[in-house]
């Protein structure tokens, strides 16, 4: 092939990574979203000033990226300087600066590995003391390494959009750190996956494996719309990862967690699968510093193979309509969809939920230490359900019945469709790729 021929090649390749395909096959090219500002009544983020992104940013602060250094630069160090980053095809986070692709043993050091990490910290041997030592000191070098690789600061006055119906962030973790006016939207998010999880002896009684890396992490973050993302452990299950310690060998945390006194954040039109611990919502049962903040809109979005947290609550006001939650003929380990906890405040209305027959409704709601729930409109299985009443007939008598008063009423939303209508919609429309 002659050089001219290389040279047209290359354009045209790089024309067709950049392009963005039609929304809706024959309808022609799909808008340019990059702008996009949050609608004036869209739940939480759209209220005391609501959610503009990155739509003041100047021509200069536009950017396209297509791998890992190209959004480093973009992100210009969670600067606040307006800014719009488009990504095209699929960045994969663990690469060196110069794309080269990254695995755990890359990161390793200090004498790490996985092998002696597990012979050092056997509880047969070790016991149920925390980790320390020569193991527990380069688990925590080498994971330093791969934090360095993977946790990708955004800052205040940023808009992040995938471009087309194939937009990819892989392995990589979004953090939204005490910034304010952030978008992101359009953008499959898989497997944030942590190469040296920490073994904790003493957790949930018989010890657990603890991760690093959400897919989305919103700590101290205000004013954040997150629309039409998928986050999933893609590639990389944990149900594929072995047992070790007698407990499932994780490698991933959350999808989204939303921590730290975060605030007024709507979450919409997104796909959230495959995983286990999906949605926190406030992080501590003492974190009282949480109180009055946590205000999050959640619609319009799929819970999928989901099998806790979807979301777990604390302290928060939680709107959550015309969600869908489905739960597959296969799951062997589901336990709850729905989590009220110490002071929370959720709102549920009008929410589907399609599972196999071994679930009952008692199970998609679990309270520990919560005291209210406002549940109404409710469809499991095709048939109309009290999930409140449900609950406190079958709860355990661990946990104190809920009242239906949270507190408050939603005041800023959309349309509040059936949870028929919107069973249909969201299986249609939610997602990465699916902006209309």
């Amino acid at each position: 092939m002659s050089r001219r021929a290389c040279q047209v090649t290359a354009a045209l390749t790089l024309l067709a990574a950049l392009a963005v395909p039609s929304a809706q096959a024959g309808t022609g090219p799909a808008r340019d979203i990059s702008r996009d500002t949050l609608a004036a009544d869209d739940g939480w983020a759209a209220t005391n000033g609501g959610t503009t992104g990155g739509a003041a940013a100047d021509d200069a602060h536009v950017f396209t990226v297509t791998d890992r250094a190209g959004l480093v630069r973009a992100l210009d160090g969670g600067s606040a300087t307006p800014k719009i980053i488009k990504i095209a095809g699929t960045i994969d986070a663990n690469t060196d600066d110069r794309g080269r692709s990254l695995d755990c043993a890359d990161y390793a050091t200090d004498g790490y590995r996985t092998d002696r990490y597990l012979a050092a910290y056997d509880p047969r041997t070790w016991g149920s003391a925390k980790p320390s030592g020569p193991q527990e000191e380069a688990r925590k070098a080498s994971a330093a390494r791969q934090a360095e690789r993977v946790e990708l600061n955004v800052g205040p006055n940023t808009t992040i959009v995938g471009l087309g119906s194939s937009a990819v962030l892989k392995g990589g973790s979004l953090q939204v750190h005490d910034a304010d006016n952030v978008i992101i939207r359009n953008l499959e998010l898989r497997d944030a996956h942590d190469c040296f999880p920490l073994w904790q002896p003493n957790t949930g009684g018989l010890g657990d494996w603890k991760t690093a890396y959400d897919n989305i992490w919103l700590r101290g973050a205000t004013h954040v719309w997150i629309d039409h993302v998928t986050a999933s452990d893609k590639g990389r299950p944990d149900a594929d990862e072995p047992t070790r310690f007698g407990r499932n060998y994780l490698r991933h945390d959350g999808l989204l967690d939303i921590t730290n006194a975060s605030d007024l954040i709507t979450v919409s039109w997104s796909r959230f699968a495959d995983h286990d611990k999906a949605m926190l919502i406030g992080n501590g049962d003492t974190a009282t510093g949480d109180r009055g903040k946590l205000r999050v809109t959640l619609h319009h979005n799929e819970f999928d193979s989901v099998v806790q947290r979807a979301p777990r609550v604390r302290f928060g006001q939680v709107h959550l309509y015309n969600n869908r939650y489905v739960v597959p003929d296969d799951v062997h380990d589901y336990r709850y969809s729905i989590g009220v906890s110490t002071e929370s405040a959720v709102y549920a209305e009008n929410n589907a939920f399609t599972t196999p027959g071994h679930i009952e409704a008692a199970d998609l709601v679990k309270s520990w230490n919560g005291s209210a729930l406002h549940a109404k409109g409710s469809l499991f299985n095709g048939y109309p359900v009290d999930l409140l009443a449900i609950n406190n007939a079958y709860n355990s008598g661990s946990e104190r019945d809920l009242s239906a008063d949270v507190g408050w009423v939603p005041a800023s939303h959309g349309r509040v469709d059936s949870a028929e209508r919107a069973d249909h919609d969201v299986e249609r429309g939610a997602g990465a790729g699916r902006v209309r």
